[in-house]
């Protein structure tokens, strides 16, 4: 189906292209009753998305995990992302430089209609498309200035409940670890650990240590693989660094030289103290500035000094 006109900023759903404010998904979806909803969010790069074909491996593997369908297949739902994408950040840059703003883009399937909500009978799958402009005043200091986390009561879902290497949105484990980060220090982002004290992630992002020359991650068993970790390390192997996958602890990162945290949205930041201590220095570290140099290098873009023109 064809793009709407070029003065409409466009959702996809199911095969086909409508205005966004027409975008609608039923209250007694599956997605929306359960929070059985399988997701992926990219962002572009002067309107082109970045990592498509990683992300829609990890969707896939998503589905896969939760034994769920899409509506329709990958291929056409990333090349209608591809097109979405293009037409609402020319409209968001309309006038601009193309470099000037850019775009979250949300890929999310739903089961469909619960039948206990509609007369017994169930829906078939639903598949979106949607798009915003990046919400960049939310991070852009943090790029030079650091950001702190916060240890929390709140732990990852145990992997008998879910499979953790399924990106989902049943997420009232973040929301709760966000407000009990957010009373101990305004702006810090809650730390989520398993129940035997391994570390998982943040409610937003992956996180790695950086000791000398060697960067740690934790293994797949321990927190969702992430596109933009992934980056990481293809950038960390190109400047001649080691990487490695381990079970990480709360000590881990308070002995750390550096703690990097790596999220779609804004690429790469580092966290210069957990509890209140420092790490390291208590400033962002030389890595994480020669990685973030790095990542703007790859892309064409200043990422630091476009998401502090866009805030």
């Amino acid at each position: 189906m064809p793009l709407p006109p070029g003065t409409v900023e466009v959702a996809w759903q199911d095969g086909r292209f409508l205005p966004r404010e027409h975008l609608a998904v039923s209250p007694g979806d599956a997605g929306f009753v359960l929070g059985a909803t399988v997701t992926e969010q990219l962002r572009t790069f002067r309107g082109e998305l970045f990592l498509p074909e990683a992300h829609a491996e990890r969707l896939e593997r998503s589905l896969a995990a939760i034994g769920l369908i899409a509506s329709r297949p990958l291929p056409e739902v990333f090349a209608a992302a591809a097109e979405l994408a293009r037409h609402n950040h020319a409209l968001l840059t309309a006038g601009r430089d193309a470099a000037a703003a850019d775009l979250g883009l949300v890929i999310f399937v739903t089961p469909g209609d619960l039948a206990a909500q509609h007369a017994g009978r169930a829906g078939s799958p639903t598949t979106v498309v949607h798009s915003f402009p990046l919400a960049c005043s939310l991070w852009a200091q943090a790029y030079n200035a650091g950001v702190g986390l916060r240890s929390v009561s709140i732990q990852q879902v145990p992997a008998g409940c879910w499979p953790i290497n399924a990106k989902i949105r049943s997420r009232m484990h973040y929301f709760l670890a966000d407000r009990e980060a957010a009373a101990a220090e305004p702006g810090a982002r809650p730390l989520l650990a398993h129940a035997d004290g391994r570390i998982s992630e943040t409610s937003t992002a992956n996180v790695a240590v950086v000791c000398g020359r060697t960067i740690t991650a934790p293994p797949t068993t321990d927190a969702l693989p992430g596109v933009s970790l992934r980056h990481l390390e293809q950038l960390a192997h190109a400047a001649g660094l080691s990487w490695q996958a381990r079970s990480l602890y709360r000590d881990d990162l308070i002995s750390a030289d550096e703690v990097l945290l790596t999220s779609t949205p804004w690429c790469l930041q580092s966290a210069v103290r957990l509890d209140g201590v420092p790490i390291g220095a208590g400033t962002p570290g030389s890595l994480y500035r020669q990685l973030l140099a790095a990542w703007s290098e790859g892309v064409g873009l200043d990422i630091v000094g476009q998401a502090l023109l866009m805030a």
